[in-house]
């Protein structure tokens, strides 16, 4: 699991759960179209599993 994950917010929020704003807050996500790398980690999948109704995950390739 050595890589980044690209997570992009492509839904809104408005009417979701809490826990599931809470999630996306912690994620830096709070606009559509907004997007964030992260460490691929087993938490980080955690969370976007708890979310993928509401953003697009997609592996990032290391052009280094």
């Amino acid at each position: 699991m050595s890589g980044k994950l690209k997570v992009t917010l492509v839904k809104s929020m408005i009417g979701r759960p809490e826990k599931h704003r809470k999630i996306l807050r912690s994620m830096g996500l709070t606009k559509i179209n907004r997007a964030v790398a992260f460490e691929d980690a087993p938490s980080v999948r955690g969370m976007i599993n708890k979310v993928a109704h509401l953003v697009k995950a997609e592996e990032k390739i290391d052009e280094a």
